[in-house]
C-alpha cells in the first residue's frame, strides 16, 4: 500500500506530534507498505529552523520506505496569533502545492492536525486521486486554544470552528486519542471516528536509576525531585506547582522541577520568584529525554480546567514507561486521569486547585514504597496497551479497510 502523510513535524523534530508520526511511519515501512511524508524542516525546539538545515526552502531525502520532503515553516512566536495563523498558512499551501503535483501514486492520504489547515491539503491532495482521506487529531482546536484564551475574538472562533467543521466532514475517517475526543468531534461531524491512542517507544523509555548523570549535572543528588517535563504553555498550569513549591518547603530536601521552556515560562518564573526549592532547566537534547524523566521520583501533568477532554499529552506514556507515577491536575473522567487511576499508577486531582495538589504530592513523596509500586504498574501497563507496534498495526488497518 501507498501512503502519503501530511505532518507538521517529523525526526529529528523534538516535537511529541513528531515523535509520534516518526515512530508510525517506520513501522507502517517495516511492514511492507511505501509511504511520502511531506513535512516541516526541524524548527519546534526554538521555533526557529534548526542549523544545518538553513538555506533551502524544501530539502528532499530518501528513507529505505519512501521519501520525505521538508518545507519551510515559517516559525513565529506562539504568542503572536496572527503571526501564527499566517505561518500556518503559508505552511500549508507550500505543503498543498507539494501534495498535489507529487506523482507519487498514493493509496491512501493521512493528515494530522494540528495545524487544522494540513487537514484541507490532505483532502485535496486526496481528491485529486480519488484516495480515502484520513485525519488524525492531536488536540481538538480551536476547543482548546478557547479553552485557554489564546483566541477570544468571536469571529475568529466562528471561522475556525467553520474550518473544522469543513476538514471534519470530508475525511473518511477521522482519528482521535481518546473516548473524550471522540464524543467532541461525534458531536461536529457525520464522518466515521476511530479511537486510535499514541504510544510510547518501550524500548528506548526504559527503567533507569534515580541517582543519574542529570541530577549529578543540576546538583539533584539525594533531592525528591517533583517534575514536569514538556512545553510550557497555556494549557498547562505549572503555577500550579510554584503554589504548591510554596507551601511545602519544610520538605526540606524537596525540589520542584521545570524542565523545558515555552511561551509561558516567564510567567512560571515570576510565580516561583524567591523559592529555592523550585528549579527551571532548560529543553535537554531529544536523546536525553528518557534519563531526565528517570531522575525525578515524581512527575506532574497539569492541565487547565477543560482541556483534558480535548487534548493528551504523549508524556504520560513516557513516564509511565520510565517506571515513575504521575499526579495528574486534571477533570475528572478524561483520559489522562483515567489512564492513571486505571494503571494504578498515580494519583489524579482536580484541575487549578492547589489544596488536594498539595495532599496528593505529601502522601506519594512521604512513602517510597508505594511510589515504587505505582511505577511497578505503570509499566507493566503500557507495554500491554500502548505500543508503537500495535498503533502501526492498526493504522495499517484501517488504511486496508478503506482502499478494499
Amino acid at each position: 500500500m501507498k501512503i502519503q502523510v501530511l505532518c507538521p513535524h517529523f525526526e529529528p523534530d523534538s516535537a511529541p506530534t513528531g515523535e509520534f508520526m516518526s515512530a508510525i511511519v517506520n513501522h507502517l515501512g517495516d511492514m511492507g507498505h511505501e509511504l511520502h511524508v511531506i513535512t516541516a524542516l526541524p524548527w519546534y525546539r526554538d521555533h526557529a529552523v534548526e542549523a544545518g538545515w538553513e538555506g533551502r526552502p524544501i530539502r528532499v531525502e530518501e528513507r529505505p520506505w519512501g521519501r520525505i520532503t521538508r518545507v519551510h515553516p515559517f516559525p513565529t512566536d506562539k504568542t503572536n496569533i496572527a503571526a501564527r495563523a499566517a505561518a500556518f498558512a503559508g505552511f500549508t499551501a507550500i505543503c498543498l502545492g507539494t501534495a498535489v503535483v507529487d506523482r507519487f501514486d498514493a493509496d491512501v492520504v493521512f493528515a494530522m492536525s494540528p495545524p487544522l489547515s494540513l487537514g484541507v491539503a490532505g483532502w485535496v491532495a486526496a481528491k485529486r486521486r480519488g484516495t480515502p482521506f484520513v485525519f488524525n487529531i492531536q488536540d481538538v482546536f480551536p476547543d482548546v486554544a478557547i479553552e485557554t484564551g489564546t483566541i477570544s475574538n468571536p469571529r475568529v472562533i466562528d471561522a475556525a470552528k467553520r474550518l473544522e467543521k469543513f476538514v471534519y466532514d470530508r475525511a473518511d475517517v477521522v482519528t482521535v486519542l481518546s473516548e473524550e475526543m471522540q464524543r467532541n468531534v461525534d458531536a461536529k461531524t457525520t464522518s466515521a471516528t476511530e479511537i486510535i491512542p499514541n504510544f510510547v517507544d518501550t524500548d528506548v523509555f526504559v527503567p533507569s536509576e534515580l541517582e543519574n548523570e542529570y541530577r549529578r549535572e543540576y546538583d539533584l543528588v539525594g533531592k525528591r525531585i517533583v517534575m514536569y517535563c514538556g512545553n510550557v504553555g497555556f494549557s498547562q498550569s505549572i503555577e500550579l506547582m510554584a503554589d504548591a513549591a510554596r507551601q511545602m518547603t519544610d520538605l526540606e530536601d524537596v525540589v520542584f522541577v521545570v524542565n523545558g521552556g515555552g511561551s509561558a515560562i516567564g510567567e512560571v518564573r515570576a510565580r516561583a520568584e524567591g523559592l529555592d526549592n523550585f528549579r527551571i532547566i532548560p529543553y535537554q537534547p531529544v536523546e536525553r529525554v528518557p534519563e531526565v524523566l528517570a531522575a525525578a521520583d515524581l512527575h506532574v501533568i497539569p492541565l487547565r480546567k477543560g482541556l483534558a477532554w480535548s487534548s493528551v499529552p504523549s508524556k504520560l506514556y513516557k513516564i509511565l514507561a520510565c517506571r515513575r507515577p504521575v499526579i495528574a491536575s486534571v477533570d475528572e473522567g478524561t483520559e489522562v486521569g483515567n489512564v492513571v487511576i486505571e494503571a494504578g499508577a498515580g494519583r489524579s486531582v482536580p484541575p487549578d486547585v492547589v489544596e488536594p495538589f498539595v495532599e496528593a504530592l505529601r502522601e506519594l513523596l512521604d512513602d517510597p514504597d508505594l511510589r515504587q509500586e505505582m511505577g511497578d504498574r505503570g509499566r507493566d501497563w503500557v507495554e500491554q496497551w500502548v505500543t508503537p507496534q500495535r498503533a502501526a498495526e492498526r493504522y495499517a488497518d484501517l488504511f486496508g479497510r478503506l482502499v478494499s
